[in-house]
């Protein structure tokens, strides 16, 4: 395991060292307090399970969003989001206008749990300040949880859990979210945790996988699997926490964002979306980068994951290659996926391109082409 955990480390170091970029000044370009023309409806998976569509309406939904996952400046959302509301509901209306319909949070468990029997009022609350701006600004939100990136932001007393007492803290925590978020049609889903990961035959010995950008983006479910198979801890841990959202929330979706390891090894199987672990999750959510040259390895990677539920892209960058071959691969996987989620940190095209380097320039192509090749499903 520890090879793979190093496979996806280098990935995140690249990402994380080319795009903290600078720039979160941008004015909004309209009232965050207006609401917008259509109100967001409700989503629920189709009758014949392979989309999205108004729960009502019955009308397809594709989802065309970013992650807001830090500012330029490396902060994670909870780490500005008091003192700098303003930021927040700037960025947001900047996504609005890139023509996105959906944004990825990722929250960090500390900041919502002060200890393992005790919620952070104060976040909750800011949790739910977020989601009522998010549905007056027309927005989706996949709220993802769990997140421990900033590892000298996680508490003692978690990490010295046993792999029972820290699933229950995760359990809480989902209540808790879930509780905040259960009334609202802005809540696309809950994405039960970024990339978690499994030991293989021998124990692991930190929770948190290497240190990337500063952040540690990628946490395993467990150090031990103690006799057990690794599809039985998975299937565990999914049931665990999907049952504690469905406590208070029967209503919004449930996935959990992996690493496409068909894409990183040939012949290797979805675990996550295996028949035995993904029956409570209400679709499949994968990241990927298609690399230079090798759209169609990519294609085929992702076609690995399509087992009859919608598929989301959930990461999706031209990391490994241009915007020409990123089209390509989100063009072609259009047959049998139902929405791609890029990155957004809180620079305008027009921001990107007065910085004059050229990574700002790659940002602001890339959002030029998100503004300009929304899915027609979207209008």
């Amino acid at each position: 395991m520890s090879g793979l955990c190093s496979t996806q480390a280098m990935l995140w170091q690249v990402l994380c060292l080319l795009f903290l970029v600078s720039g979160n000044t941008a004015n909004a370009q309209t009232n965050p307090e207006t609401s917008t023309d259509r109100p967001l409806e409700w989503i629920r998976v189709s009758d014949d399970g392979m989309h999205f569509v108004g729960r009502d309406s019955g009308r397809k939904v594709v989802l065309w969003g970013a992650n807001y996952d830090h500012d330029d400046a490396g902060q994670l959302l909870e780490d500005y989001w008091h003192e700098h509301w303003e930021t927040v509901v700037q960025d947001f209306q900047e996504m609005k206008a890139l023509n996105l319909n959906v944004v990825r949070i990722h929250l960090q468990l500390a900041k919502f749990m002060d200890a393992a029997d005790r919620p952070n009022m104060r976040n909750l609350q800011q949790l739910q300040r977020l989601v009522a701006m998010a549905e007056k600004t027309g927005l989706y939100l996949d709220v993802t949880g769990l997140g421990c990136y900033h590892k000298q932001d996680v508490p003692q007393w978690y990490d010295d859990l046993a792999e029972a007492d820290r699933w229950n803290v995760q359990a809480r925590f989902w209540r808790e979210v879930a509780n905040v978020c259960k009334t609202s049609p802005a809540v696309f889903c809950y994405d039960l945790m970024n990339e978690p990961i499994l030991p293989g035959k021998k124990p692991e010995t930190e929770w948190l996988a290497g240190e990337l950008g500063g952040k540690h983006f990628v946490q395993c479910i467990s150090l031990d699997l103690a006799g057990r198979t690794r599809t039985e801890v998975a299937q565990a841990w999914v049931k665990q926490m999907t049952s504690a959202i469905r406590q208070v929330d029967q209503d919004h979706l449930v996935t959990v964002g992996v690493i496409p390891w068909a894409h990183v090894f040939k012949g290797a199987k979805p675990l996550f979306y295996s028949p035995e672990v993904g029956e409570p999750l209400d679709f499949v959510s994968v990241h990927f980068y298609p690399k230079k040259d090798a759209v169609a390895d990519a294609l085929t990677a992702l076609a690995v994951y399509d087992v009859g539920k919608p598929i989301v892209i959930e990461e999706i960058f031209p990391l490994h290659c241009g915007l020409e071959e990123a089209d390509e691969f989100i063009k072609s996987s259009a047959k049998f996926t139902d929405g791609w989620i890029s990155f957004y940190w809180g620079k305008t095209i027009d921001e990107s391109e007065q910085q004059g380097d050229l990574k700002a320039a790659i940002i602001a192509k890339w959002l030029r082409y998100l503004r300009d090749n929304r899915p027609s499903a979207l209008e």
